[in-house]
Protein backbone atom coordinates (compact mmCIF):
# COMPACT_ATOMS: atom_id res chain seq x y z
CA UNK A 1 0.00 0.00 0.00
CA UNK A 2 1.57 3.63 -0.83
CA UNK A 3 1.79 6.08 1.90
CA UNK A 4 0.44 9.77 0.59
CA UNK A 5 3.27 11.55 2.01
CA UNK A 6 1.13 15.02 2.67
CA UNK A 7 -0.86 12.85 4.76
CA UNK A 8 1.60 11.52 6.64
CA UNK A 9 2.97 14.77 7.35
CA UNK A 10 -0.11 16.01 8.27
CA UNK A 11 -0.87 13.02 10.90
CA UNK A 12 3.01 13.88 12.25
CA UNK A 13 2.35 17.27 12.71
CA UNK A 14 -1.00 16.58 14.90
CA UNK A 15 1.21 13.99 16.99
CA UNK A 16 3.65 16.74 17.78
CA UNK A 17 1.03 19.12 18.99
CA UNK A 18 0.04 16.30 20.97
CA UNK A 19 2.98 15.51 22.68
CA UNK A 20 3.61 19.37 23.22
CA UNK A 21 0.43 19.36 25.26
CA UNK A 22 1.51 16.95 27.86
CA UNK A 23 -0.24 17.13 31.38
CA UNK A 24 1.50 17.75 34.41
CA UNK A 25 4.08 15.17 35.60
CA UNK A 26 5.52 14.14 38.64
CA UNK A 27 8.80 12.95 39.25
CA UNK A 28 8.66 13.28 43.26
CA UNK A 29 8.23 10.38 45.45
CA UNK A 30 6.42 11.97 47.98
CA UNK A 31 3.81 13.00 45.81
CA UNK A 32 2.67 9.73 44.59
CA UNK A 33 -0.84 9.52 45.60
CA UNK A 34 -1.94 6.58 47.71
CA UNK A 35 -3.29 3.80 46.10
CA UNK A 36 -4.57 -0.16 46.10
CA UNK A 37 -3.49 -2.70 43.42
CA UNK A 38 -6.09 -4.85 42.18
CA UNK A 39 -5.36 -8.38 43.06
CA UNK A 40 -4.12 -10.69 40.57
CA UNK A 41 -5.47 -13.75 42.72
CA UNK A 42 -9.23 -12.13 42.72
CA UNK A 43 -11.32 -13.29 40.30
CA UNK A 44 -14.27 -10.96 39.19
CA UNK A 45 -16.31 -12.97 41.38
CA UNK A 46 -14.70 -12.32 44.28
CA UNK A 47 -13.45 -15.82 44.32
CA UNK A 48 -9.74 -16.47 45.37
CA UNK A 49 -7.13 -18.34 42.91
CA UNK A 50 -5.93 -21.37 45.16
CA UNK A 51 -3.32 -22.96 42.59
CA UNK A 52 -1.69 -23.35 39.57
CA UNK A 53 -4.69 -25.10 37.90
CA UNK A 54 -7.36 -22.20 38.99
CA UNK A 55 -5.02 -19.12 37.84
CA UNK A 56 -4.42 -21.14 34.40
CA UNK A 57 -7.46 -22.19 33.47
CA UNK A 58 -9.55 -19.31 34.98
CA UNK A 59 -7.71 -16.61 36.26
CA UNK A 60 -5.57 -16.19 33.26
CA UNK A 61 -8.08 -16.21 30.89
CA UNK A 62 -10.08 -13.46 33.09
CA UNK A 63 -7.31 -11.15 32.62
CA UNK A 64 -5.94 -11.53 29.12
CA UNK A 65 -10.12 -10.72 28.00
CA UNK A 66 -9.44 -7.64 30.67
CA UNK A 67 -6.50 -6.52 29.22
CA UNK A 68 -7.28 -6.72 25.33
CA UNK A 69 -10.92 -5.01 26.26
CA UNK A 70 -9.99 -1.89 28.22
CA UNK A 71 -5.89 -1.29 27.69
CA UNK A 72 -4.45 -3.25 24.11
CA UNK A 73 -7.30 -3.96 22.57
CA UNK A 74 -8.35 -7.44 21.00
CA UNK A 75 -6.41 -8.58 17.78
CA UNK A 76 -7.55 -10.51 15.21
CA UNK A 77 -7.47 -14.53 15.52
CA UNK A 78 -4.47 -15.99 13.79
CA UNK A 79 -3.92 -16.21 10.17
CA UNK A 80 -1.41 -18.27 8.93
CA UNK A 81 1.83 -17.11 7.38
CA UNK A 82 3.67 -17.65 4.16
CA UNK A 83 7.29 -16.59 3.77
CA UNK A 84 10.55 -16.81 1.73
CA UNK A 85 14.02 -17.01 2.60
CA UNK A 86 15.58 -13.92 0.53
CA UNK A 87 19.37 -14.50 1.05
CA UNK A 88 21.86 -16.08 2.69
CA UNK A 89 25.01 -15.06 3.67
CA UNK A 90 27.26 -18.03 5.32
CA UNK A 91 30.48 -15.58 6.05
CA UNK A 92 28.60 -12.48 7.61
CA UNK A 93 30.14 -9.87 9.68
CA UNK A 94 33.96 -11.40 8.91
CA UNK A 95 33.51 -14.58 9.15
CA UNK A 96 31.56 -14.97 12.49
CA UNK A 97 27.99 -15.58 11.55
CA UNK A 98 25.06 -16.48 8.94
CA UNK A 99 23.00 -13.60 7.84
CA UNK A 100 19.64 -15.15 6.61
CA UNK A 101 16.29 -12.63 5.83
CA UNK A 102 12.99 -13.92 5.30
CA UNK A 103 9.83 -11.99 4.18
CA UNK A 104 7.06 -12.97 6.41
CA UNK A 105 3.47 -12.13 4.98
CA UNK A 106 -0.23 -13.69 5.76
CA UNK A 107 -1.49 -16.79 3.73
CA UNK A 108 -4.12 -14.93 1.26
CA UNK A 109 -3.71 -11.23 2.10
CA UNK A 110 -1.90 -9.47 -0.70
CA UNK A 111 -3.12 -6.18 1.19
CA UNK A 112 -0.39 -5.99 3.39
CA UNK A 113 3.51 -5.80 1.85
CA UNK A 114 4.65 -8.50 5.19
CA UNK A 115 7.48 -7.81 7.48
CA UNK A 116 11.26 -8.63 6.72
CA UNK A 117 13.45 -10.37 9.15
CA UNK A 118 17.10 -10.50 9.68
CA UNK A 119 18.47 -13.47 11.04
CA UNK A 120 22.06 -14.13 12.33
CA UNK A 121 22.81 -17.29 13.38
CA UNK A 122 26.42 -17.40 15.58
CA UNK A 123 28.89 -20.40 13.44
CA UNK A 124 30.06 -22.02 16.61
CA UNK A 125 28.10 -23.77 19.03
CA UNK A 126 25.64 -26.51 17.59
CA UNK A 127 22.28 -25.77 15.92
CA UNK A 128 19.48 -25.46 16.78
CA UNK A 129 20.58 -22.00 18.87
CA UNK A 130 18.36 -20.63 21.29
CA UNK A 131 17.03 -17.10 19.94
CA UNK A 132 16.27 -13.43 21.19
CA UNK A 133 13.66 -12.04 18.86
CA UNK A 134 12.91 -8.10 19.25
CA UNK A 135 11.40 -5.51 16.97
CA UNK A 136 13.76 -2.60 15.92
CA UNK A 137 13.22 1.09 15.64
CA UNK A 138 15.34 2.34 13.00
CA UNK A 139 15.54 -0.57 10.76
CA UNK A 140 17.16 -4.30 10.00
CA UNK A 141 19.86 -2.57 8.57
CA UNK A 142 20.75 -0.36 11.80
CA UNK A 143 21.14 -2.99 13.99
CA UNK A 144 25.04 -4.13 12.80
CA UNK A 145 27.69 -2.58 10.83
CA UNK A 146 27.04 -4.73 8.02
CA UNK A 147 27.00 -3.54 4.53
CA UNK A 148 24.89 -6.33 2.84
CA UNK A 149 21.49 -5.81 4.83
CA UNK A 150 18.43 -4.72 3.16
CA UNK A 151 17.61 -0.94 3.44
CA UNK A 152 14.26 -0.74 5.38
CA UNK A 153 11.83 0.60 2.62
CA UNK A 154 8.74 1.81 4.83
CA UNK A 155 8.06 4.84 6.44
CA UNK A 156 10.72 6.04 9.27
CA UNK A 157 10.40 8.60 11.66
CA UNK A 158 13.28 11.09 11.87
CA UNK A 159 15.75 10.54 14.41
CA UNK A 160 18.21 12.59 16.52
CA UNK A 161 20.70 9.55 14.94
CA UNK A 162 20.41 10.68 11.51
CA UNK A 163 20.29 8.86 8.45
CA UNK A 164 16.28 9.46 7.27
CA UNK A 165 15.48 11.83 4.50
CA UNK A 166 11.92 12.59 3.67
CA UNK A 167 10.79 9.70 6.06
CA UNK A 168 13.09 6.97 4.66
CA UNK A 169 16.37 5.63 5.60
CA UNK A 170 19.76 6.06 3.81
CA UNK A 171 22.82 4.13 3.42
CA UNK A 172 23.83 6.84 6.10
CA UNK A 173 21.80 5.40 8.95
CA UNK A 174 23.48 1.92 8.27
CA UNK A 175 24.58 0.48 12.02
CA UNK A 176 23.23 3.38 13.70
CA UNK A 177 21.63 1.53 16.25
CA UNK A 178 24.31 -1.25 16.53
CA UNK A 179 24.91 -0.28 20.13
CA UNK A 180 21.00 -1.34 21.42
CA UNK A 181 21.77 -4.65 19.90
CA UNK A 182 25.27 -5.71 20.73
CA UNK A 183 24.95 -8.53 18.16
CA UNK A 184 29.06 -9.51 18.30
CA UNK A 185 28.05 -10.12 22.27
CA UNK A 186 25.27 -11.95 21.58
CA UNK A 187 26.52 -14.52 18.57
CA UNK A 188 29.60 -14.89 21.03
CA UNK A 189 27.59 -16.44 23.62
CA UNK A 190 25.89 -18.77 21.37
CA UNK A 191 22.53 -16.74 20.70
CA UNK A 192 21.25 -16.27 17.59
CA UNK A 193 19.10 -13.03 16.84
CA UNK A 194 16.16 -12.15 14.75
CA UNK A 195 14.64 -8.76 14.71
CA UNK A 196 12.40 -6.90 12.58
CA UNK A 197 11.66 -3.31 11.67
CA UNK A 198 8.38 -2.76 13.50
CA UNK A 199 7.45 0.29 11.02
CA UNK A 200 6.93 -3.40 8.71
CA UNK A 201 3.80 -3.79 10.89
CA UNK A 202 2.58 -0.53 11.31
CA UNK A 203 3.48 3.14 10.78
CA UNK A 204 4.48 4.54 14.30
CA UNK A 205 1.77 7.74 13.80
CA UNK A 206 -1.38 8.25 14.94
CA UNK A 207 -3.23 7.09 11.45
CA UNK A 208 -0.19 4.78 10.45
CA UNK A 209 -2.25 1.86 10.97
CA UNK A 210 -4.07 2.62 6.96
CA UNK A 211 -0.67 1.73 6.04
CA UNK A 212 -0.20 -1.29 7.78
CA UNK A 213 -1.04 -4.75 9.04
CA UNK A 214 -4.29 -3.13 10.59
CA UNK A 215 -5.84 -2.11 7.66
CA UNK A 216 -5.28 -5.04 5.54
CA UNK A 217 -6.89 -7.38 8.07
CA UNK A 218 -10.38 -5.44 8.14
CA UNK A 219 -13.10 -5.82 5.94
CA UNK A 220 -13.29 -2.42 5.34
CA UNK A 221 -9.78 -1.19 4.72
CA UNK A 222 -8.85 2.38 5.18
CA UNK A 223 -12.72 3.09 6.34
CA UNK A 224 -12.72 0.87 9.10
CA UNK A 225 -13.89 2.58 12.34
CA UNK A 226 -12.41 0.75 15.09
CA UNK A 227 -14.84 -0.79 17.89
CA UNK A 228 -13.24 1.03 21.54
CA UNK A 229 -12.42 -2.39 22.41
CA UNK A 230 -10.65 -3.15 19.04
CA UNK A 231 -6.46 -3.22 18.19
CA UNK A 232 -4.35 -0.27 18.69
CA UNK A 233 -0.80 -0.35 17.87
CA UNK A 234 0.83 -2.05 20.31
CA UNK A 235 -1.56 -4.65 19.63
CA UNK A 236 -0.90 -5.10 16.08
CA UNK A 237 3.05 -4.91 16.57
CA UNK A 238 2.86 -7.99 18.84
CA UNK A 239 0.98 -9.72 16.59
CA UNK A 240 3.55 -9.18 14.31
CA UNK A 241 5.82 -10.69 16.61
CA UNK A 242 3.61 -14.00 17.00
CA UNK A 243 3.75 -14.38 13.56
CA UNK A 244 7.28 -14.26 13.14
CA UNK A 245 7.68 -16.90 15.98
CA UNK A 246 5.30 -18.86 13.69
CA UNK A 247 8.40 -18.69 10.96
CA UNK A 248 10.65 -19.30 13.42
CA UNK A 249 9.30 -22.51 14.89
CA UNK A 250 9.53 -23.81 10.92
CA UNK A 251 13.40 -22.67 10.90
CA UNK A 252 15.80 -26.22 11.25
CA UNK A 253 18.11 -23.19 12.89
CA UNK A 254 16.03 -22.09 15.02
CA UNK A 255 15.41 -23.83 18.75
CA UNK A 256 11.64 -22.91 18.95
CA UNK A 257 11.29 -23.71 22.44
CA UNK A 258 14.24 -21.48 23.73
CA UNK A 259 13.43 -18.34 22.24
CA UNK A 260 13.47 -14.84 24.35
CA UNK A 261 11.27 -12.17 23.18
CA UNK A 262 12.65 -8.38 24.10
CA UNK A 263 11.57 -4.86 23.81
CA UNK A 264 12.61 -1.21 24.58
CA UNK A 265 10.73 1.58 25.67
CA UNK A 266 7.18 0.97 23.34
CA UNK A 267 8.53 -1.99 22.00
CA UNK A 268 9.12 -3.48 25.60
CA UNK A 269 5.40 -2.93 26.10
CA UNK A 270 4.73 -4.59 22.87
CA UNK A 271 6.93 -7.35 24.02
CA UNK A 272 5.42 -8.00 27.45
CA UNK A 273 1.96 -8.01 25.71
CA UNK A 274 2.84 -10.56 22.86
CA UNK A 275 4.38 -12.80 25.56
CA UNK A 276 1.51 -12.12 28.19
CA UNK A 277 -0.83 -13.40 24.96
CA UNK A 278 1.65 -15.73 23.46
CA UNK A 279 3.14 -18.95 26.15
CA UNK A 280 5.42 -19.73 23.14
CA UNK A 281 7.65 -17.40 24.46
CA UNK A 282 9.70 -19.03 26.76
CA UNK A 283 11.74 -15.76 28.67
CA UNK A 284 9.84 -12.13 28.33
CA UNK A 285 12.14 -9.01 28.82
CA UNK A 286 11.03 -5.55 28.93
CA UNK A 287 13.60 -2.78 28.71
CA UNK A 288 12.38 0.63 29.85
CA UNK A 289 8.84 0.26 29.03
CA UNK A 290 7.59 2.22 31.76
CA UNK A 291 3.71 3.65 31.13
CA UNK A 292 1.38 1.03 29.63
CA UNK A 293 4.81 -1.59 30.06
CA UNK A 294 6.21 -2.70 33.43
CA UNK A 295 5.49 0.74 35.51
CA UNK A 296 2.20 0.48 37.61
CA UNK A 297 -0.09 3.30 36.30
CA UNK A 298 -1.59 4.11 39.74
CA UNK A 299 1.73 5.40 40.68
CA UNK A 300 1.05 7.95 38.57
CA UNK A 301 4.59 8.69 38.32
CA UNK A 302 6.56 10.28 34.98
CA UNK A 303 4.57 9.51 32.32
CA UNK A 304 0.68 8.72 33.17
CA UNK A 305 -2.31 6.88 31.41
CA UNK A 306 -3.39 10.63 30.27
CA UNK A 307 0.04 11.86 29.18
CA UNK A 308 0.20 8.45 27.03
CA UNK A 309 -3.02 8.71 25.41
CA UNK A 310 -2.48 12.28 24.38
CA UNK A 311 0.84 11.63 22.96
CA UNK A 312 -0.06 8.47 20.77
CA UNK A 313 -3.58 7.84 20.66
CA UNK A 314 -2.56 4.51 18.45
CA UNK A 315 -1.14 2.64 20.58
CA UNK A 316 -3.69 1.64 22.90
CA UNK A 317 -7.10 1.30 22.14
CA UNK A 318 -10.10 3.44 22.00
CA UNK A 319 -11.80 2.06 25.89
CA UNK A 320 -8.17 2.65 27.23
CA UNK A 321 -9.17 6.69 26.91
CA UNK A 322 -11.85 6.24 29.79
CA UNK A 323 -9.16 5.97 32.21
CA UNK A 324 -7.16 9.43 31.31
CA UNK A 325 -6.57 10.69 34.89
CA UNK A 326 -8.79 8.18 36.17
CA UNK A 327 -6.35 5.43 37.07
CA UNK A 328 -8.03 3.95 39.84
CA UNK A 329 -10.99 2.64 37.60
CA UNK A 330 -8.39 0.75 35.61
CA UNK A 331 -10.32 -2.85 36.38
CA UNK A 332 -6.14 -4.35 35.80
CA UNK A 333 -2.75 -2.96 36.39
CA UNK A 334 0.56 -3.26 35.41
CA UNK A 335 2.07 -6.00 37.70
CA UNK A 336 -0.95 -8.55 36.73
CA UNK A 337 0.17 -8.26 32.62
CA UNK A 338 3.75 -9.28 34.29
CA UNK A 339 1.82 -11.69 36.31
CA UNK A 340 0.46 -13.42 32.54
CA UNK A 341 3.62 -14.18 32.01
CA UNK A 342 4.01 -16.88 34.78
CA UNK A 343 5.35 -19.17 35.14
CA UNK A 344 7.85 -18.47 32.62
CA UNK A 345 10.64 -16.44 33.54
CA UNK A 346 10.61 -12.50 33.36
CA UNK A 347 12.95 -10.05 33.42
CA UNK A 348 12.57 -6.43 33.80
CA UNK A 349 14.86 -3.26 33.48
CA UNK A 350 14.76 0.10 34.39
CA UNK A 351 17.53 3.24 34.28
CA UNK A 352 18.16 5.69 36.97
CA UNK A 353 18.01 8.50 35.22
CA UNK A 354 14.80 7.38 33.26
CA UNK A 355 12.53 8.64 35.33
CA UNK A 356 9.91 9.26 32.78
CA UNK A 357 9.72 5.34 32.93
CA UNK A 358 9.08 5.13 36.27
CA UNK A 359 11.70 2.72 37.52
CA UNK A 360 10.22 2.29 40.96
CA UNK A 361 6.82 1.74 39.42
CA UNK A 362 8.71 -1.28 37.45
CA UNK A 363 10.29 -2.95 40.14
CA UNK A 364 7.33 -2.59 42.28
CA UNK A 365 4.94 -4.31 39.77
CA UNK A 366 7.57 -7.14 39.28
CA UNK A 367 7.63 -7.48 43.52
CA UNK A 368 3.94 -7.44 42.75
CA UNK A 369 3.72 -10.18 40.32
CA UNK A 370 5.75 -12.69 42.90
CA UNK A 371 2.48 -14.29 44.05
CA UNK A 372 1.48 -15.28 40.96
CA UNK A 373 4.75 -16.86 40.41
CA UNK A 374 4.37 -18.33 43.93
CA UNK A 375 1.46 -21.02 42.92
CA UNK A 376 3.70 -22.48 40.61
CA UNK A 377 6.85 -22.91 43.16
CA UNK A 378 8.82 -20.27 41.29
CA UNK A 379 11.00 -17.58 43.00
CA UNK A 380 10.51 -14.06 42.40
CA UNK A 381 13.12 -11.33 42.81
CA UNK A 382 13.83 -12.45 46.03
CA UNK A 383 14.35 -9.27 47.35
CA UNK A 384 11.94 -6.85 48.99
CA UNK A 385 13.34 -3.49 48.42
CA UNK A 386 15.05 -2.01 45.20
CA UNK A 387 18.34 -2.82 44.51
CA UNK A 388 20.84 -0.09 43.86
CA UNK A 389 22.22 0.62 40.17
CA UNK A 390 24.02 -2.14 38.72
CA UNK A 391 23.05 -4.67 40.86
CA UNK A 392 20.84 -7.36 39.45
CA UNK A 393 18.40 -9.48 41.53
CA UNK A 394 15.87 -11.90 40.93
CA UNK A 395 15.64 -16.33 39.57
CA UNK A 396 12.32 -16.35 38.03
CA UNK A 397 11.36 -12.75 37.92
CA UNK A 398 14.47 -10.75 36.98
CA UNK A 399 15.53 -6.94 37.68
CA UNK A 400 17.83 -4.38 37.70
CA UNK A 401 18.53 -0.58 37.73
CA UNK A 402 20.78 0.64 35.22
CA UNK A 403 23.15 3.91 35.91
CA UNK A 404 21.95 6.06 32.87
CA UNK A 405 19.29 6.83 29.90
CA UNK A 406 16.45 5.71 28.04
CA UNK A 407 18.55 2.98 25.72
CA UNK A 408 19.63 -0.34 25.71
CA UNK A 409 23.22 -1.07 26.54
CA UNK A 410 26.09 -4.10 26.46
CA UNK A 411 25.36 -4.40 30.57
CA UNK A 412 21.73 -4.50 29.84
CA UNK A 413 22.46 -7.30 27.59
CA UNK A 414 24.52 -8.51 29.79
CA UNK A 415 21.90 -9.25 32.36
CA UNK A 416 19.89 -10.66 29.72
CA UNK A 417 22.21 -13.14 28.26
CA UNK A 418 22.97 -14.32 31.96
CA UNK A 419 19.81 -14.77 32.56
CA UNK A 420 18.74 -16.66 29.50
CA UNK A 421 21.82 -18.96 30.22
CA UNK A 422 20.45 -19.70 33.48
CA UNK A 423 16.67 -20.66 32.42
CA UNK A 424 17.80 -22.19 29.42
CA UNK A 425 20.34 -24.26 31.25
CA UNK A 426 23.18 -23.69 29.04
Amino acid sequence: MKINHLVILVFFCAEVLLFSQKPMINYDEGKVPQYVLPDPLKMENEALVKDEQMWMKKRRPELLKIFEKEVYGKAPSKKPIAYKVTSIDANALAGKAIRKEVTIWLKGNNKWQGMNMLIYLPKKGNKPYPTFLGLNFLGNHSVANDPWITIAQRWMRGNKIGGVISSRPTEASRGSDAERWQVDMILDRGYALATIYYGDIEPDFDGGWRYGLRAAMSRKGTNTVFKPDQWGAISAWAYGLSRAMDYLEQDPDIDAKKVAVIGHSRLGKTALWAGAQDERFAIVISNDSGEGGAALARRRFGETTEAINKSFPHWFCGNFKKYNGKEDLIPVDQHELLALIAPRPLYVASASEDLWADPKGEFLAAKAAEQVYKLFGKEGLGVDEMPPVNTPVGNFIGYHLRQGKHTVTAFDWEQYLNFADRHFKR
